[in-house]
């Protein structure tokens, strides 16, 4: 099953609009939706600081900021057919 990771801040508004977006999407295109808080992970806020939320799906870098369906869809799709 793919798995799309949400790099996260607590208290983030467009991290938890991204997060809703994407929970909505995970039952239709059933994926596993994974959320990662870097608040505290030194290594982590170093990468995203304050890029997020960062949406990767299997391990790649797809967007940040915000969840643009359309191009969600074509990605995850475009992924799912290297498999």
């Amino acid at each position: 099953m793919t798995t799309v990771t949400v790099y996260s801040r607590q208290g983030c508004h467009l991290c938890e609009s991204a997060e809703n977006s994407l929970e909505i999407l995970s039952r239709e295109l059933d994926f596993y939706l994974e959320i990662k808080l870097i608040d505290g992970n030194s290594e982590l806020e170093k990468l995203y600081g304050n890029e997020v939320p960062v949406i990767h799906i299997d391990g790649e870098h797809h967007d940040f900021y915000k969840v643009d369906e359309t191009r969600f869809r074509t990605s995850l799709e475009r992924h799912r057919q290297r498999r």
